[in-house]
């Protein structure tokens, strides 16, 4: 017969389904109608604001950095680690069970697998070097261009000049 107790943990997986879905559609939601305000704004010729958050987006870029800084030293330690398994295993067939061209042959493939990561590694740290030498030139460009100020100039008295007034400044 039918056990009535089987249906407890069901009905609380599809009710937790239930849920997030519901969840996720509430905030597709909510973050459509932040994108009609704001272009509801722009239609009428106001300024919408940044963002909800104005520090987001530079956290966001933060974490991308990281992970992508993150990601020369994961290759590298996932290549040396196969690097070591595909040893250990060429070394275990090869001694358990006596037969060296098995060992190598699997041991092989896991050991090019870790070579792959390494080879990966290397090119991502020059990557990531190129992209940094880019990245600092162009902040230094855009520091060293010229400004332009279009405050009045004070004269050697410390009074502002306008166009129309005359200088009282005299020199002693």
């Amino acid at each position: 017969m039918f056990d009535i107790w089987a249906l407890i943990p069901m009905a609380a997986i599809l009710g937790f389904w239930f849920f997030l879905i519901s969840v996720s559609q509430a905030k597709a939601r909510v973050r459509e109608l932040q994108v009609r305000e704001r272009i509801a704004l722009i239609e009428k010729g106001m300024m919408p604001a940044p963002e909800v958050d104005p520090r987001g987006f530079e956290r966001a870029a933060a974490r991308y950095e990281y992970r992508r800084s993150r990601g020369t030293g994961r290759h590298r330690s996932a290549g040396i680690t196969l690097i070591g398994v595909g040893l250990g295993l060429a070394m275990m067939i090869a001694f358990a069970g006596e037969d060296p061209q098995k060992a190598l042959g699997i041991g092989g493939f896991i050991v090019m697998l870790g070579l792959a990561f390494l080879i990966n590694s290397i090119f991502e740290q020059r990557q990531l070097a190129t992209d940094e030498m880019t990245r600092t030139s162009a902040v230094s460009s855009s520091e060293g261009a010229p400004k332009t100020d279009s405050r009045p100039s004070k004269p050697a008295c410390g009074l502002p000049v306008s166009p129309s007034a005359v200088s009282v400044c005299h020199p002693d």
